[in-house]
């Protein structure tokens, strides 16, 4: 038993996680009453990755910043730049294809019990007001821009202190890495779960009626990650993107898509950064804030939505208007996770541009869930394996400067 389990873990976990997927898909298809079971194992990975992320960050970036020295370039502007970019192209890209795709929708009713936020002042303060929270239960709620906040300012308090407190942080910062290790090949089994229940509790059908605003949801993500993402990486290392890109959809996108949580794939980014060779100090840092401001495909679900509604109700858009959309859909984007329900809770926002009373906004609100188990699948792949990109890129344009190979692991 030992030896096969030993020769499994030999095995590509890419390879491994498609197996998974297979299984799952078959087990969904041919036996879906016999073997429910197997939702229990989706269930216990997506609440490892989600229990030990938090700390995991936390220690990573208290170790960091504690031994951090003087001088030591860290290219966290870049890759803050790179975000915002990223962000903000993908909404505009959105903007684009809605026009070119113009989507009419059969306005479901909304969920009750869900309140949008009152404008983007509310969103901005909300995330602000998420650096300043209790630590402990920042912790506790995975608030990752207040752990975020709190390990940068013990780190710096740390900074003095002797050697052996670092090397006991270094320690627990290792021991959290090895068990992250362990919860990752899982991941496996974790899919095929995850995969099961997806396809045995959803069904198809309900999908297929939206089947034109997937196409544009869907369409609009996957030319935001096969070309403008390229395209940014490119003028960055101006090295082919592909292989990186390629890269990251693969082991960190896969993950992303079925666990649908951004914080649930730090641990994945984390682990894949380093297989990059990156600097630790780096992605310590840029990987838990891509998770909370890094979201292209938040931004793309926005203006889509948007203007799917605009479109349903008749209303006409000028080019001016359609740019402000673009910048709209980019900042409600990047404040879209310290919102409960997420991106489609920013909808409402968004429709006041255009003049659309808040009932017909949670309507579409309402079609947002219904599609929801595609659209926040997708989005969730495209936001975290591009956490991974950026930050790859700022290292490897950093690297092309001092004259050094970039060499992408495969």
């Amino acid at each position: 038993m030992k030896k096969l389990i030993k020769q499994w873990n030999q095995v590509s976990l890419v390879l491994r996680i498609i197996i998974g997927l297979a299984v799952g898909i078959f087990l969904a298809l041919a036996i879906p009453e016999q073997a429910k079971f197997v939702i229990i194992f989706g269930s216990l990975f997506v609440g490892a990755l989600k229990s030990i992320a938090p700390i995991l960050v936390f220690f990573l970036i208290m170790s960091a910043i504690s031994k951090h020295k003087s001088g030591h370039q860290t290219n966290m502007k870049s890759i803050i730049v790179l975000y915002l970019l990223g962000t903000f192209l993908a909404g505009f890209t959105a903007v684009v294809v809605s026009f070119i795709f113009p989507v009419t929708l059969t306005l479901a009713m909304a969920r009750g019990g869900l309140t949008p936020p009152g404008g983007v002042v509310e969103v901005l303060k909300a995330l602000l007001m998420n650096v300043v929270d209790n630590p402990v239960k920042a912790l506790f709620n995975a608030n990752y821009i207040g752990i975020l906040s709190w390990a940068l300012v013990l780190g710096a308090a740390l900074k003095n202190a002797p050697d052996t407190t670092k090397t006991m942080i270094t320690n627990f910062s290792d021991a959290v890495t090895q068990i992250v290790k362990w919860v990752i090949d899982f991941a496996p089994l974790g899919i095929m779960g995850l995969v099961f229940e997806a396809i045995s509790t959803t069904g198809m059908k309900v999908l297929a009626s939206y089947g034109h605003l997937l196409a544009v949801l869907i369409g609009c993500m996957l030319f935001v990650a096969l070309v403008v993402n390229p395209i940014i990486v490119y003028i960055y290392i101006r090295k082919n993107p592909f292989p990186l890109v390629l890269m990251c959809l693969r082991e960190s996108g896969i993950t992303a898509f079925f666990t649908r949580s951004s914080a649930a794939n730090i641990p994945v980014n984390m682990r894949l950064c380093e297989k990059l060779g990156l600097d630790k100090d780096t992605y310590s840092v840029s990987i838990p804030l891509g998770s909370t401001i890094n979201m292209a495909g938040a931004a793309v679900t926005i203006s889509v939505l948007t203007l799917a509604a605009v479109t349903t109700l008749g209303i006409k858009v000028d080019l001016p208007t359609a740019f402000i959309l673009s910048v709209l859909s980019a900042v409600c984007a990047c404040g879209a996770s310290g919102v409960a329900g997420g991106s489609l809770l920013l909808i409402p926002l968004a429709c006041s541009l255009f003049g659309i009373p808040n009932d017909i906004a949670m309507k579409v609100v309402g079609v947002g869930f219904i599609v929801g188990v595609l659209q926040d699948s997708c989005e969730t792949a495209l936001n975290s394996s591009t956490d991974v990109l950026f930050t790859a890129a700022a290292e490897f344009a950093k690297m092309r400067k001092e004259g050094k190979e970039i060499i992408i692991n495969k």
